[in-house]
Formats: C-alpha cells, structure tokens, sequence
C-alpha cells in the first residue's frame, strides 16, 4: 500500500508527519482532522500552537483546499481547534472548568492555572432598563453603572461580560482597575462584602457581533448563557450580570447529593 508523507503542519512547533492514504476508503478530510486529533491527544501539538491557514496547509500537505477545511471544521466543532481571523488556526486551551460557587471569573482562571485578562468594551453610567431595575430591585430608569467586558484566558476570548451595578455603589469604577482584575475583587477591595446569588443557566447560538468577539468563524460558535443577580449579607442585590460563554471552551460542574 503506498502513502504519501507529508511535511511539518503549518507554524506547530512539533513536527508531524500526516500520512494520507488515497487509495482508503476513509475520506481524505477524516484522515487529516483523525491524525490532527492523536497528534493533539498526544501532546505534540500543544495547546496555543498555531498550524496557520488554510491555504498553507492544503499546499504543505497536498490536499484541496476544501478538504483541509473540512478536516479543521470537525475539529473546531469538537473544541480542539479555534480560529482566529488574520491569524490562522490554533489548538485550543485546556476547557476551563467552573465550579457553581458564588466565586468570580477571574478568580476562578486563576486557580484553573489560566492568566486571566480583560478588555473593557464598554463603561458609563446610564438608566436602568425593566430587566435591570427588576433584578436589582430599583426604579426603572433609575442610575446604574453599566459594564461589558471581554474576558480572556491565556490569550483566547472565553466570555462576554455584561454586568449592572446601582450608580451609587460604585460611581467611580475605573476602566484601568477593570482591565486589570476582577470585578467581584474590585468589590471587595471597596469593601462590599458578597454572600449569596441567584444564577440561571442557558444555552443560545451566537450572534455575529458576539462571533466577533469571541473570534468564532460563522456558525461555529455556541454560546452558554448566564444571568446572575448577587447579594450582599443584608440581602441587597449589589451586582446583576448577564453573561455568554464560549461553550466550546468552558464548562460548569455540579455536584448532586441524594435527597433521603
């Protein structure tokens, strides 16, 4: 049986040897994405490694075009690959994994071993809508401060963070500080003291602005969906968050206990 060797994929710092066999009745496209996957799976391409675009690819490997893509789409839908506009396709970062605790995103990358960063999209102050003044317990229309972040884990966009805080809680709450840790921590460094929270948990399909965002191709992103109103010990609601996972990339776990 005669194979063709192929060379080095793209911009990985390993080297892989792609066998593809024309002569099998296994699509070409699924013996790429199957070699692509052990290759993940064994540690030789490693996570944040880049194997560069597609057009690349299909020359340095000899195959079409349209078969490389194929066989990185399967990949992508598994949550092994991301692609990254102007950049190219990368191996995707460990899933982070979050427990249902009254913790914050930031704090929880940390302790996952991520590095945590942010860009804040949005920050002002402006008039509370129904389902803000409903969650916070105010007047519609009244202030609130309204945030949307992107939030980061080694490099790659995992979330997008909407949250709605009364004005007078903390009226002046600095983009640099918010660029540079968590929110939940900023609360607390201004001594707002967090003790219980309400969270429902979704799921939806992305739109285009939130593709762009999270730098998902079209059609490829699914979104987990989370809306969270937090209270402080006397029972006021201090924060009220509606927030969109990359679910490709973050899962939450939860412990059942049988009831007797």
């Amino acid at each position: 049986m005669r194979r063709r060797r192929d060379r080095r994929v793209g911009e990985a710092s390993a080297v892989l040897d792609i066998a593809i066999d024309r002569r099998s009745p296994v699509p070409l496209y699924h013996q790429f994405a199957l070699q692509l996957e052990q290759a993940i799976s064994d540690g030789l391409l490693r996570p944040g490694a880049l194997l560069g675009n597609e057009v690349d690819l299909a020359v340095r490997l000899g195959l079409s075009r349209p078969t490389v893509r194929q066989g990185i789409q399967t990949l992508v839908e598994k949550g092994l690959l991301v692609r990254h506009r102007g950049v190219g396709t990368q191996v995707v970062h460990n899933t982070v994994k979050r427990p249902l605790e009254l913790t914050g995103l930031y704090d929880d990358l940390e302790a996952a071993g991520q590095k945590p960063s942010t860009r804040v999209l949005h920050n002002d102050i402006g008039p509370a809508s129904g389902e803000v003044a409903a969650a916070l317990g105010i007047g519609k229309g009244d202030s609130v401060v309204r945030l949307e972040r992107i939030r980061y884990a080694n490099g790659l966009a995992v979330a997008v963070l909407r949250n709605y805080l009364p004005a007078d809680l903390l009226p002046d709450l600095d983009t640099e500080r918010l660029e540079a840790t968590g929110l939940y921590r900023l609360l607390h460094e201004d001594g707002i003291r967090l003790h219980r929270a309400h969270q429902t948990i979704g799921a939806r399909a992305a739109t285009a602005e939130e593709r762009e965002y999270l730098e998902e191709a079209q059609g490829a992103a699914a979104l987990l969906t989370v809306e969270r109103t937090a209270y402080s010990a006397t029972g006021e609601a201090v924060e009220y968050g509606t927030h969109l996972y990359d679910a490709a990339r973050y899962v939450f776990e939860i412990q059942l206990l049988m009831r007797t």
